[in-house]
């Protein structure tokens, strides 16, 4: 099955999502670990590989984020880890400063930073107050990797059919990339799913979705990114509550699908388990 409707007219491109457990300020172990992420993608041949939402400076950064050295730290290391990406096209998200404070995406290729993406819709209800913290982006990105056009999406942007989404629809795209760090609670996974399959279809394009794993003070992470085709079948999905690479390749349409826990109560003692050991983790860390 074909990612898009013109993907047999490009170029073999192997998609990567790279599910990682960051750790909110600590850059540079964050940025080591997408590294390796991305090396390990590379060498399994993957022209695409995207990462989490804020993965180099972890999620939610919160007060951090005020400071304007921890952008600058940050995007020294983004840099040094962009230095060291010479095969492949990866999507990493990091804290961006240019007068304001922007939730970004970069476009990482042949050893540096190629673009930027701003996250244009911030959320501001429940566990999320972006809006205290980052300026709306106002454009949207479109690059092309071997051949085929993919739009540049963060979480919140394509949780709705309008404005993003309905731009991205009318863009003529092969393939929707979302970097996401999208919380658990019970039902949402299925719901995610859904909503993301409706997304793909309305856009006649498919849609890669990489979700951050792990956990951060009250919340949970439970991963689970996946690909769907232009029709909304998922046609890659990475294990949930862990690290993951899943791959999927445009050519063959040969792609990873893992097993998911088997009802509610398993994926809740999951998201339990992943919340103390993370933890747990953290606390012996900063020991």
């Amino acid at each position: 099955m074909g990612v898009s409707r013109r993907c047999g007219n490009g170029g073999l491109l192997r998609i990567a999502l790279a599910q990682i457990n960051t750790t909110v300020g600590d850059i540079e172990a964050n940025a080591s670990r997408a590294l390796t992420a991305i090396k390990r993608a590379t060498a399994l041949g993957a022209s695409l590989v995207v990462l989490p939402e804020m993965a180099i400076p972890g999620y939610p950064a919160e007060d951090l984020l005020l400071r304007p050295d921890f952008a600058m730290v940050t995007r020294r290391a983004l840099d040094d880890l962009a230095s060291e990406v010479t095969t492949g096209t990866a999507l990493v998200g990091f804290v961006d400063w240019d007068r304001h404070c922007h939730n970004a995406l970069a476009v990482v290729a042949n050893g540096r930073v190629q673009a930027t993406y701003h996250k244009r819709l911030l959320p501001n209800y429940g566990v999320f107050d972006e809006a205290r913290y980052f300026r709306a982006g106002r454009a949207p990105l479109t690059i092309e990797v071997e051949g085929l056009r993919v739009g540049l999406t963060i979480c919140e942007d394509i949780w709705y059919a309008t404005p993003v989404a309905a731009e991205l629809a009318s863009a003529d795209l092969d393939l929707i990339c979302c970097a996401s760090a999208s919380p658990f609670h019970l039902g949402k996974a299925d719901w995610r799913e859904r909503m993301l399959a409706t997304r793909a279809a309305d856009s006649h394009a498919a849609l890669a979705f990489c979700n951050l794993v792990g956990g951060q003070d009250e919340l949970v992470f439970d991963g689970r990114s996946a690909i769907f085709d232009a029709t909304g079948d998922v046609i890659a999905r990475a294990n949930p509550f862990e690290e993951d690479l899943v791959l999927f390749d445009t050519v063959t349409g040969q792609g990873d699908i893992h097993d998911q826990p088997s009802g509610e109560i398993a994926y809740a003692h999951q998201a339990l388990v992943t919340g103390a050991n993370t933890g747990i983790g953290q606390g012996l860390a900063l020991a």
